[in-house]
């Protein structure tokens, strides 16, 4: 039988009940053992399947479900740190965040980054694989399982970039919607990449109202391709370009991640060059800039901007029209930023 996928946390109710049809197994299996995966079981544990089913399909399947490795909690907000062991023994992280309006997990999308962004740790080994569909629900179930709570809201925005790995995160992001499973509504949804254009217009045409954020971090091309080496491909104009482009497709707003980094895009100066380029773009399109003071990674050398120059900053862009708020931060002490700490856990076994 020719499988469709390496994993069955890929596959959708019917594909599911397709396969154990063709096993000679009742149909319902599927509704069975897509709602175990959705409660973080692996194949080994889903004991209302027969034990010859499940060995079989354990020796016919990779098991996509990850380990917890490690888990760090922030003294701080109550932000915890996951480290999640693949069955490759590869490693990703995902963070649970609580909030007033309910609990959100951030997960990753590939193991390591090819994107090479100047100041975040998850591109500094490079990528090593994408995900699949499967790994990444695997992802927000294993944190669910852990957490003991329901999970109301996903960014795609942990290690690696989604729009990279096009083809699994869209399947990802319907497979989280499924009643059946998670059942995690497309608006509780917030997609992030730092800006593979060709992938915005292909999204653009799924129907997926999901909220799309956009890594900016520059008003200028030559700043931003010294920071993040995919403007040297696609460029500022290109990139706002479609931007626009989905909005008009989608009537969905698009919100704008901006990283602030001491003495290199922090002052007054950029703060009017940001708000005249996106008022170009998008003059009567309604947008929003997420402000985030940048989370230190040593290997960088990049600096933390003080809270007074991220309000200043995000003042100047709401005098000028663009709705801008500054992130609050979470999981500081437990090294909350994407990247770190699988670097730090990959140093340690090396040792």
């Amino acid at each position: 039988m020719d499988r469709p996928f390496p994993d069955l946390q890929s596959m959708t109710p019917e594909e599911l009940a397709d396969l154990f049809t063709a096993l000679g197994q009742p149909a319902y299996r599927a509704k069975q053992v897509f709602s175990a995966f959705s409660r973080g079981l692996s194949v080994g544990e889903i004991t209302t399947l027969p034990k010859a089913l499940r060995e079989r399909l354990l020796s016919e399947y990779v098991d996509a479900t990850p380990n917890v490795a490690e888990k760090r909690v922030s003294k701080i907000d109550g932000t915890a740190k996951y480290l999640l062991r693949l069955s490759d023994g590869n490693a990703v992280e995902a963070v649970l965040m609580k909030y007033e309006h309910g609990t959100t997990v951030c997960v990753s999308s590939q193991v390591g980054c090819a994107m090479g962004c100047a100041f975040c740790a998850s591109t500094l080994g490079g990528r090593v694989r994408n995900l699949s569909a499967g790994e990444m629900v695997g992802e927000v179930a294993a944190l669910a399982r852990d957490a003991g709570e329901r999970i109301d809201g996903i960014v795609v925005m942990g290690i690696g970039e989604p729009l990279d790995n096009y083809e699994n995160a869209l399947r990802f992001l319907r497979l989280v919607n499924r009643p059946e499973g998670l059942g995690i509504g497309y608006r509780h949804i917030s997609l992030s990449t730092c800006g593979v254009v060709p992938k915005i217009y292909d999204l653009a045409k799924e129907d997926l109202p999901i909220t799309l954020s956009i890594s900016l971090h520059a008003s200028d091309d030559a700043r931003r391709s010294r920071m993040m080496p995919v403007n040297r491909k696609w460029n500022l104009d290109e990139l706002l370009t479609a931007c626009a482009a989905y909005f008009d497709a989608t009537g969905r707003r698009i919100s704008f991640e901006y990283t602030l980094i001491a003495g290199e895009n922090d002052t007054q100066d950029e703060a009017r060059r940001l708000a005249g380029l996106l008022k170009l773009y998008f003059p009567d399109k309604p947008i929003h800039v997420n402000l985030i003071r940048l989370n230190e990674v040593k290997e960088t050398g990049f600096r933390t901007p003080d809270g007074g120059a991220a309000r200043r900053f995000a003042d100047t862009l709401n005098r000028l029209g663009v709705t801008a708020t500054v992130r609050r931060r979470l999981g500081a002490d437990v090294d909350a930023a994407c990247g770190q700490l699988r670097r730090q856990n990959a140093g340690e076994a090396s040792v």
